[in-house]
């Protein structure tokens, strides 16, 4: 039994320091502490409650890309989506239709904004970063002639968005537990099926992949479609909470949510990444956001402290993948 134990103990040291969430593991506990320490409120309720409500609405973003980047491809289009499937679910709402039809129309034009990316990327053969800053300004622009530039409120109460982004209890909001089951959901769909197999071979390396008959554009526009989708979703709980949409809505989400994966373990260069990770850099990325309010400090400390962690996180997930690769 001792022996047992001893040989357990050991092979978990040896793994621990491989783990792809080892960076945003430390990361969240080092920020815990220092934050718990400049703040008596950071540990309140609801102050914890806030910060699982913005680590949500952008980490359901960060899984997306999360699955997209292990592919090899990227996505900057998801904050412009982020506000045009709940503008759409809006106007549609206070146009007389009903809420669920609204909802199942809106998330249906999410898709098809990731399989457009998807399929000009691929046929065309642009870099996907090209695609989709692209499609970001473009549908950006839309927005803001559509609405003149001025926000749209909803003009009655929508028991969908309230599943989406109302209240549960003392604090906690529904997008938190969307959050949850999408992160389990998607967890298992990398680490426990072939189509994760797919999606890691396609990303880490696309010529072995296809000579392996991985049919690797179709993961590639599935992964578009998913990281569309799922912006979409996320702009959705944030309407569903404030039940107002404003046409810059999202806007420097898609850095945040790119942010989120990197430290949370996924690598730039695709092959490699974590649903778990992502979902622990998203939390991290919440902490950090309101720990800096509640200590003080001036507001653009934020995107300073966020880039430091970001390049931090992209070294620490290139040495673990060294060692791992041996």
């Amino acid at each position: 039994m001792i022996n047992v134990s001893h040989s357990g103990s050991k092979s978990l040291m040896i793994r621990f320091p491989l783990m792809k969430e080892l960076g945003a593991i430390v990361g969240i506990v080092v920020f815990f502490i220092l934050f718990s320490v400049l703040s008596d409120r950071f540990l309140s309720m609801d102050n914890l409650a806030s910060i699982f409500t913005m680590a949500s609405e952008l980490g359901i973003v960060a899984i997306g890309i999360t699955l997209l980047m292990i592919s090899g491809e990227f996505d900057l289009s998801v904050g412009s989506v982020y506000a045009v499937v709940p503008m759409a679910m809006a106007i549609l709402i206070n146009k007389g239709q009903p809420d669920v039809i609204a909802l199942i129309i809106s998330l249906l034009l999410g898709a098809s904004l990731g399989l457009l990316n998807g399929i000009v990327t691929l046929k065309t053969g642009i870099p996907s970063f090209i695609t989709t800053l692209g499609t970001m300004m473009f549908w950006r622009g839309i927005l803001l002639a559509v609405t003149g530039g001025f926000p749209i409120m909803l003009e009655r109460n929508s028991r969908v968005l309230n599943i989406f982004g109302g209240s549960i209890a003392g604090g906690l909001r529904y997008s938190g537990v969307w959050f949850i089951i999408l992160a389990i959901v998607f967890w298992i769909i990398l680490e426990r099926t072939r189509y994760g197999n797919w999606v890691f071979a396609t990303g880490g390396n696309l010529g072995a992949a296809k000579a392996l008959g991985i049919p690797t554009d179709r993961v590639k526009i599935v992964n578009f479609i998913i990281s569309s989708l799922l912006a979409g979703l996320a702009g959705i709980t944030t309407f569903g909470r404030f039940k107002i949409v404003d046409p810059t809505l999202g806007q420097g989400m898609e850095l945040e949510a790119i942010a989120s994966a990197v430290i949370g373990g996924t690598l730039l260069s695709g092959g490699f990444g974590s649903v778990l990770g992502t979902f622990i850099g998203a939390f991290m990325i919440g902490m950090v956001r309101s720990g800096l309010v509640l200590a003080g400090a001036p507001a653009y400390w934020y995107r300073a402290f966020i880039g430091v962690i970001l390049i931090v996180a992209a070294i620490i997930n290139a040495r673990i993948r060294k060692k791992v690769a041996g």
